[in-house]
């Protein structure tokens, strides 16, 4: 294992491992403007959603490790301390990209990245109109955590006003993410999607105690056939199989072998038949 002190390492192979490590990012593409009202659009990946009473938003403008200088999203914000968050799905990541370049303050990226402005209705910076979620934002605070390249300026953002487009919503007006198609930022110049075969369901119960692996009987903890985040299946559940349940399963399988049970076992688990595979290995 490569063990290391981040300043071990220059900013930029530091800002490499961190980025590489911490990921998939959700993208904030940021409109912003300035004290005279020209416009700025800028994409960041530190960027997360951290409360909901108030609606919390926080992303960070860092100073620029090459030469310590700093962007024009910082400089509008401390100005305005208004700012729209526009999500950025698949179909215009190769449009915010664009407006990664650092261009000078006079040019507006709406132009560039080819997207249209649309007005506000709270807040002064337009909203990208081609963006499904946009969010209006006041920053109530900004940290700046340092002063050197590579430093962090932290934006707290309170949402006052949501825009989503109706064809992202599923039947419970809930967002669904396969028709959202976020991406998301990874290390060096690698993305993701968060959607297809990229998304799953983990069914968690947060409100009853799940068993634990402290719980499990030996025989399943310590199988030599199942990994650590399949064993995790059964630890998640909030009850052992009934003695119904594990009867039905013992009179086709009680002749299997240990091997046998556990590779079964393994292929229910893939399939979702968890309570099954449960009641076979606690037979």
């Amino acid at each position: 294992m490569l063990s290391f002190k981040p300043t071990d390492y220059d900013i930029r192979q530091r800002h490499q491992y961190i980025i590489g490590a911490v990921g998939p990012r959700p993208i904030a593409w940021a409109s912003t403007v300035n004290a005279e009202g020209k416009v700025n659009l800028a994409p960041y990946s530190f960027f997360n959603a951290f409360g909901s009473n108030p609606a919390t938003l926080v992303f960070s403008s860092n100073r620029r490790g090459r030469d310590n200088t700093t962007k024009d999203t910082l400089h509008n914000i401390e100005a305005t301390h208004e700012v729209v968050i526009n999500i950025v799905p698949y179909d215009l990541v190769y449009q915010m990209n664009i407006c990664s370049t650092d261009f000078d303050a006079e040019v507006n990226e709406f132009t560039k990245a080819g997207v249209t402005e649309l007005a506000s209705d709270v807040v002064k910076p337009p909203r990208v109109k081609e963006s499904p979620v946009q969010l209006e934002c006041k920053v109530n605070e900004i940290i700046h955590v340092g002063e050197e390249g590579g430093a962090p300026n932290l934006f707290i953002c309170e949402i006052v006003k949501m825009h989503i487009c109706e064809s992202v919503l599923d039947e419970h007006q809930q967002i669904d993410p396969q028709k959202l198609r976020l991406v998301a930022r990874m290390g060096l110049n690698y993305y993701t999607k968060a959607f297809d075969e990229a998304v799953f369901e983990i069914d968690n119960p947060v409100t009853v105690q799940n068993l634990g692996f402290d719980q499990l009987p030996e025989h399943i903890v310590g199988s030599e056939f199942l990994t650590g985040n399949e064993i995790a299946h059964f630890a998640m559940e909030t009850s052992f199989p009934t003695e119904e349940e594990m009867n039905g399963i013992a009179s086709s399988y009680s002749m299997m072998s240990i091997a046998e049970k556990h590779n079964t076992a393994k292929t229910w688990l893939k399939q979702g038949n968890i309570r099954e595979a449960f009641a076979l290995l606690m037979k």
